[in-house]
């Protein structure tokens, strides 16, 4: 049986909600790159943009980031060619903070390029990190167990967040 921890409106709201906390930080920039964690990383960082879209005039740069998560010492990917994001605000997204290994491993990818202004967005933040790595924005924060799944489903049109 499935927990669902966030409906599709509260996926929603938390989007919006990040969007403009986005919007506040990197008020003084013309443009943001927003890089999401392949897969759905990418899907929520599309749903931020879009909402980034309708409330604000700055320029949204996607970019998609490869990070192999059984194997996180294999060369990150981008999308984007490196001169593509440097020196401008970039915000690296996932779905979900686990432990934070992804996380600090896309976060070290990006610290070898120089960037004006680098911030972490996440939907759930579970509060069990091994490394430290952080999410300035978060849509949910949860203690949960090791022994617990986050499970976030973005494709589709019911998307949801459960707890298994």
């Amino acid at each position: 049986m499935k927990n669902i921890i966030l409906t599709k409106q509260a996926i929603e709201y938390k989007t919006r909600r990040i969007a403009y906390q986005i919007y506040e930080t990197f008020a003084d920039e013309t443009e943001v790159v927003l890089a999401g964690i392949a897969s759905n990383g990418y899907l929520f960082t599309k749903m931020i943009a879009a909402e980034l879209e309708k409330i604000s005039d700055l320029t949204i740069t996607l970019c998609e980031v490869t990070i192999n998560k059984e194997q996180p010492l294999q060369p990150v990917t981008t999308s984007l060619a490196p001169q593509d994001y440097t020196n401008k605000a970039l915000v690296l997204v996932d779905d979900v903070l686990n432990s934070g290994t992804t996380l600090i491993y896309g976060v070290k990818h990006f610290l070898d390029v120089p960037l004006k202004k680098f911030k972490t967005a996440v939907l759930v933040d579970r509060n069990h990190k091994q490394y430290p790595v952080k999410a300035d924005f978060k849509g949910l924060s949860l203690s949960t167990s090791m022994l617990e799944h986050i499970e976030v489903v973005l494709d589709g049109n019911e998307p949801y967040a459960s707890l298994n």
